[in-house]
């Protein structure tokens, strides 16, 4: 497709990593006979929309309610709002009838006793202030006397991720006076601020007369760095891989890093996702022969080759031990690794459990639900009796989809335990991991990752020693159990109305109709690769990705594809195979949140690929339920001539009714995390990283910004554009979206 504007320079993506060379097949490799050939259309653009919140707190106005679906509650209500544009405007965009509102922004005290944030690149203190790249978060409600209440709706805690940094090529410059070294070695003050950027905030938030703020001065207020202390749980706790300078036994860890996707268990405590960790260490260019075991083999399938360079060379900020934990060379001389840190990446990549009502309360890296780019982490039905299931993706290309099923079965008095941490350790820490396998025909398997699985116990490409060596390296255990290779697996939700699950898949510039090539061919649950155009740009792959649903049964799964993403104006036949309207397309599915108050699937985007014309944005979404569509056979032709039939299963098309475009963001930002109080009536969402494609040499002159978001809506000091968390409602107070 051709869109008319100029493309912006695209920054790297980290998030984009292909570290799978597993030789694990596509199921439909096999089936080629014949196809058309692919024809790209080149349309107009779309208009780009009204209602722009530029400003702080301003309101648009009009709009309607809706009813819900007296069939299957708690469904999905009707949408009761007009669809967004498509807009390319440096401002917050959302439908008529609602407010959108700044709530908290980098930089912003979160501890008691923090100045207010200048905003011009000489601020400090930031493990005291609001971290970058706010993503994931999740609502913890606070009762008239301070304690849990999981029914208010007013008052509460925001438990936020702060993922990464905006940067150019070493530095996160929009944190510096000038912009910060982008050469190594790194100063020691640059590397302290950009490392305290990173981990989790919890801020008391309170809705007033005039609105919603959140509290500098809350008591109940923390944050989470690289540097906080942690606990290591579950199977690989103690492993002899775990063991560094600073936890000899293989107990704990330091921090939590590139915190992405979230979870709320059912006992209210707060899930975070490690996700991209990996790039920020090094390794020598000589560390494989040092070595000289299988522990190669494992750095490399997680994304460190020797000589390795790190994403920001924090490593190269001095000579304490904070800054050499980033070299993960073997350079000591003991047999355990208890004088470096070999063995420190191993330490990330976990689901982390913490407690938003207790401060005090070390968190806990739960090492059962596997170690791998961790996004969110969605319960599946919870049924007393029976154990609980957790769903996962691995953010990478290649990569795989996951569940974890408990060994205890659930007890419903441990909803309300006093002492939550305890109660997950009775479902989080034993259980069995599973890894799955899409089929043509629509079904699917879960295989299990233990070495009770002869395919894991027996893989000749890494032969692991017992559980914990499981647990540590999950992405090797699903390598041999032969998963299916999906298009980066980002959030899921499950449907409160039916239990059925979600995944939204990215995008992978890695598929291709080429048999000889590294690359992926098409197959049944990613079966697009095609070239998509922006600009004068070729963007070969799926560069729009897609969003499949399973549906769990006595021997496996149902699933298909609930949406692919396209542009409007793409052909019908391989590309906008779910019809998308100029109301409803998108591009690059990341976020996704199911409503309990309304039903309301949320899904978010994070693109490089549409945003010429448009920056991300959210939708609404009523879904339908798997298998409401059926089977569709891709016929694609190959440069040479020869075809390939790809069999799929396809959701039913979208239509004005269940998919609108709800919000669109500012320049360069993606949209991610979603949260709401209880009755719906408010909802939390993030705006990471706008004016990311700022460049360094930049950085003094405002005028030249990509963003000056959200300065330009009326939130604080100085111009440089700031990650932040909004507040929407609804103006007649009704449940947002319906």
């Amino acid at each position: 497709m051709t869109h008319r504007q100029t493309a912006p320079e695209t920054p790297v993506d980290f998030n984009n990593d292909n570290a799978n060379t597993s030789t694990n097949t596509s199921f439909e490799s096999v089936l080629r006979a014949r196809l058309s050939r692919r024809r790209l259309l080149r349309g107009s653009v779309g208009g780009v929309g009204t209602a722009l919140l530029g400003g702080l707190g301003l309101s648009a106005c009009g709009g309607s309610g809706g009813e819900s679906d007296p069939v299957t509650p708690p469904a999905a209500q009707v949408l009761g709002f007009a669809a967004v544009g498509k807009s390319l405007a440096d401002s917050v965009s959302v439908p008529a009838g609602y407010t959108a509102s700044v709530l908290y922004a980098l930089g912003d005290p979160v501890l008691p006793g923090t100045s207010a944030y200048k905003n011009d690149g000489s601020d400090s203190d930031f493990e005291q202030r609001g971290g970058d790249h706010h993503d994931g978060m999740e609502w913890f409600g606070l009762g008239a006397e301070g304690q849990r209440s999981d029914s208010a709706t007013e008052h509460g805690l925001l438990a936020i991720n702060h993922e990464a940094t905006t940067d150019e090529k070493l530095s996160s410059f929009f944190i510096h006076a000038n912009g910060g070294t982008a050469t190594l070695p790194r100063p020691a003050v640059e590397v302290d601020k950009e490392v305290a950027l990173h981990g989790i905030a919890v801020i008391e938030v309170t809705r007033r007369k005039d609105g919603w703020g959140y509290q500098t001065d809350s008591k109940r207020n923390f944050r989470l760095t690289p540097l906080s202390p942690m606990e290591l749980s579950g199977p690989a706790r103690g492993s002899a891989q775990l063991v560094t300078k600073y936890a000899p036994a293989g107990t704990t860890t330091r921090g939590t890093l590139n915190n992405c996707g979230t979870g709320k268990t059912p006992w209210g405590t707060f899930l975070s996702g490690e996700e991209n960790w990996f790039g920020y260490f090094t390794r020598a260019a000589t560390d494989d022969a040092v070595r000289a075991d299988q522990s190669v083999v494992a750095l490399k399938r997680y994304g460190r080759n020797q000589g390795a360079a790190s994403r920001h060379g924090w490593e190269t900020g001095g000579s304490e031990d904070k800054y050499q934990r980033w070299d993960i060379s073997q350079r000591g001389s003991s047999a355990n690794g208890s004088d470096d840190y070999r063995h420190e990446m191993n330490g990330m990549g976990y689901i982390v459990e913490i407690d938003a009502y207790d401060k005090t309360r070390l968190p806990k890296k739960r090492t059962g639900l596997g170690r791998f780019a961790h996004e969110s982490a969605a319960f599946g039905s919870v049924v007393v009796g029976q154990p609980l299931t957790v769903y996962m993706g691995d953010d990478s290309r290649g990569e795989y989809i996951y569940k974890f099923v408990s060994r205890t079965a659930w007890s419903a008095q441990d909803a309300n335990a006093a002492d939550r941490l305890a109660v997950g350790d009775k479902y989080l820490d034993a259980g069995t991991l599973y890894v799955a396998r899409f089929h043509a025909d629509g079904t699917g398997q879960w295989m299990e990752l233990s070495l009770a699985n002869p395919a894991v116990a027996g893989y000749a490409g890494y032969r692991f020693a017992d559980a914990a060596d499981v647990a540590i390296h999950t992405r090797l255990a699903a390598d041999a159990a032969g998963a299916t290779k999906m298009d980066r697996p980002e959030w899921n939700a499950v449907n409160p109305a039916n239990g059925e699950v979600y995944f939204t898949l990215t995008n992978n510039s890695n598929r291709s109709l080429d048999p000889s090539s590294s690359q992926y061919l098409p197959d049944a649950a990613n079966p697009r690769a095609y070239t998509d155009m922006k600009g004068e740009a070729k963007q070969n792959g799926n560069p729009n990705g897609h969003l499949v649903r399973l549906k769990e049964h006595d021997s496996g799964f149902q699933w298909d594809v609930y949406l692919f993403g396209a542009e409007a104006g793409a052909d019908q036949g391989l590309v906008n195979i779910s019809a998308l309207t100029q109301d409803q397309d998108f591009s690059s599915p990341d976020g996704l949140v199911f409503s309990k108050a309304t039903g309301i699937c949320w899904i978010q985007t994070d693109d490089g690929a549409y945003t010429d014309v448009s920056n991300c944005m959210m939708l609404a979404a009523v879904p339908g339920r798997v298998g409401d569509g059926g089977a569709r056979t891709l016929s694609y032709t190959r440069a040479d001539g020869s075809q390939l039939d790809v069999l799929t299963q396809v959701g039913k098309p979208a239509t004005p009714d269940t998919l609108k475009r709800f919000l669109v963001g500012p320049k360069g930002c993606e949209i991610t995390g979603l949260t709401e109080t209880p009755d719906g009536k408010t909802i939390f969402v993030n705006i990471q990283h706008p004016g990311e494609s700022t460049k360094m040499a930049d950085v003094a002159d405002p005028a030249k910004y990509q963003s000056q978001w959200p300065a330009n809506a009326g939130y604080g000091a100085g111009k440089r554009p700031r990650s932040a968390t909004i507040v929407i409602t609804k103006n007649d107070g009704g449940k947002v979206g319906t």
